[in-house]
């Protein structure tokens, strides 16, 4: 009884987590350590760009050749990654949507298929949007280290920034995490809806979804917005500090260096809202899954699956 209660006072969907974890944690390891080696390669190539623009005009050509070196290195493991990228993935989705089905086959068709359609969305979230996370770390913390070999100003600068880029994150991840409640609510009622064959309430459902997308896409281009607003500020006011830091003895490639590295590091903050908005979607879609059904992670370990020799 008391291993019951502990199981339950757990945070909402850590058994799904654990189980994929568990059960494909060396594919995963696999494929996020390869992106994470594409991400060093793409990351590096900015500094190496600006380099062998210094030496050209120097008349060298060593910068060259490492910034063909980077960018190798980001071509080939990047190939290598999105190979196998979908074979990883596919096997985890097939494993997590026919256990979650057959569990719960006495549950409501319509919400069974709503949570066909979520699950989707999880491993999404595994394959797409855990990269973004990682690709928006490397931009951040990355930019942020080799600014510093460029200009202690424009790092101060861009750390600065981030005060009310988080701010606003805050505020907007609570708008989201509403309004993805009350789209996937709506969606959950879907095969319900269409097996009435009633018009009027079909027509009906499908605006109510329509309604919520809509608030969602506002929400999001009001943040795009003030994002961008405070991208123009921090490229124009770096741009500005550099030049009268440094003057006449800034060389071109420091200066594509700077604005390339700029670009990244904001590139990474808008990087921030979207993941919030995925995070509160995914918060949602957790508690609907889990509240389907018993959490027993029993049900969700490997079945014997017989030798083909046999």
């Amino acid at each position: 009884m008391n291993d019951l209660k502990e199981k339950d006072t757990r945070m909402p969907g850590t058994w799904i987590i654990q189980t994929i974890l568990r059960k494909h944690k060396y594919q995963l390891l696999l494929t996020y350590s390869l992106f994470a080696i594409e991400m060093l390669g793409l990351l590096m190539r900015p500094y190496f760009l600006g380099e062998a623009v210094n030496g050209l005009i120097q008349g060298s050509y060593n910068g060259l050749f490492f910034l063909a070196g980077a960018h190798l290195l980001w071509v080939v493991t990047g190939t290598i990654r999105h190979l196998y990228d979908s074979r990883t993935y596919s096997e985890i989705y097939t494993s997590l949507v026919t256990r979650l089905m057959t569990r719960n086959r006495n549950k409501d068709v319509s919400k069974l298929s709503a949570h066909s359609t979520l699950s989707r969305e999880f491993i999404d979230f595994l394959e797409f949007d855990l990269n973004y996370v990682i690709e928006a770390v490397y931009n951040i913390i990355g930019s942020l280290i080799l600014l510093c070999f460029y200009d202690a100003q424009v790092v101060l600068l861009c750390m600065t920034m981030m005060i009310p880029v988080s701010i606003a994150s805050y505020f907007y991840g609570k708008r989201m995490r509403v309004l993805n409640k009350k789209k996937n609510d709506e969606l959950e009622q879907q095969v319900n809806v269409l097996a009435t064959k009633n018009t009027h309430r079909i027509h009906q459902h499908y605006n109510e979804l329509r309604k919520w997308q809509i608030k969602i896409s506002n929400q999001e281009a009001w943040n795009f917005g003030v994002m961008e607003l405070l991208v123009m500020v921090i490229i124009t006011v770096s741009l500005i500090i550099s030049s009268k830091a440094n003057g006449a003895t800034m060389q071109a490639g420091d200066l594509i260096g700077i604005y390339t590295y700029i670009l990244k590091f904001v590139s990474g903050l808008d990087t921030i809202p979207y993941m919030i908005q995925r995070l509160a979607s995914l918060k949602d879609i957790i508690h609907r899954v889990e509240e389907s059904g018993d959490t027993d992670e029993k049900e969700f370990e490997p079945e014997p699956v017989l030798s083909e020799v046999a």
